[in-house]
């Protein structure tokens, strides 16, 4: 028997009316893993949901943190799975629905996901070791102890590169022991995953391309403006996400508004490559490929899979 229901894949697959049709039909409430819906004040340039959209569904992890903070994995863990409890105690089935591969898989496996307590004096100080020395050779400090993650990470990745470092300073144990040491430990929560695709590429580039311009359309310009405003970072982890990063340098006259677009676009493909290949690994991964666009019949076939009923291939 499953815990969750989780409806994953890259952006633009319909991840979000699919969820809601069914957390509808099975008695559900959705629990979002979405790395940038989870703050508030972000809403065009994540596609947060509206309440048209939730249709009456109640949704979890959405506008539950400030930009102004950073929000980790680690956290997100712990507080989605306090949201997971609570709808299992009423009887209900938690559908999780998001594409951040790195928040599904710690919500499922619970425990000890965080590797270290974080040191802010210390992070800044690799921070401006990184800044100094360059990505690069960080990246091969890096390599001196942990090899497999720094083989792993871009140089450009400065954020990882700094997580791991300061991981095997303060506890002297490398994040690949931990995340070894993690993937042998039982999962607190038994799901079917269910991953949406399109079976052309192409097509799944086009509804980026589109949703990218749209968002553009509907104000995502006035939206950065407003949070760099209210003294959001532009360094600050919320406006990394794609679409926010580029606009605030639109915005900095680093660029053109077309140029900024065109970026998100590429931005944005590139990404879903990244969530395609990070659910590949898992051979457990239901795949549900639309042929044009999404098709909410399969709900039905959710259902009986979710019952045990059978499998789809």
């Amino acid at each position: 028997m499953y815990d969750l229901l989780v409806i994953t894949g890259p952006t633009a697959t319909g991840k979000t009316a699919l969820g809601v049709e069914a957390a509808l039909a099975l008695n559900g409430e959705v629990v979002s893993a979405d790395s940038m819906q989870v703050y508030t004040g972000m809403d065009i340039g994540t596609a947060k949901p509206t309440r048209a959209e939730m249709r009456g569904v109640p949704h979890h992890m959405i506008d539950a943190a400030d930009p102004h903070e950073s929000f980790s994995a680690a956290k997100y863990a712990a507080m989605a799975g306090k949201c997971v409890e609570d709808i299992r105690s009423r009887g209900k089935l938690p559908v999780v629905v998001g594409g951040t591969g790195l928040y599904i898989d710690g919500l499922k496996r619970g425990g000890d996901y965080a590797a270290a307590p974080a040191d802010p004096a210390l992070r800044r100080e690799l921070e401006e070791e990184y800044d100094r020395v360059g990505g690069e050779a960080f990246r091969e400090a890096l390599r001196a102890v942990d090899p497999d993650r720094a083989g792993r990470l871009h140089p450009g990745d400065k954020k990882r590169l700094v997580r791991a470092r300061e991981v095997c300073l303060l506890t002297g144990e490398t994040i690949t022991a931990h995340d070894e040491r993690s993937k042998n430990t039982p999962p607190r929560y038994t799901a079917l995953t269910v991953a949406l695709d399109f079976t052309d590429r192409a097509r799944l580039y086009d509804r980026i391309d589109r949703r990218a311009e749209a968002m553009f359309g509907r104000g995502l310009v006035d939206e950065v403006r407003r949070l760099l405003a209210s003294g959001v970072p532009a360094d600050g982890t919320a406006m990394q996400a794609i679409g926010y990063k580029e606009t605030a340098a639109y915005l900095r006259g680093e660029c053109t508004l077309p140029e900024a677009v065109e970026t998100v676009k590429l931005r944005s493909r590139r990404y879903a490559k990244r969530q395609l290949t990070w659910l590949r690994r898992d051979p457990s991964v239901i795949w549900l490929r639309w042929k044009n666009e999404p098709d909410i019949a399969d709900v039905p076939v959710i259902s009986t899979l979710f019952s045990g009923r059978s499998a789809v291939k």
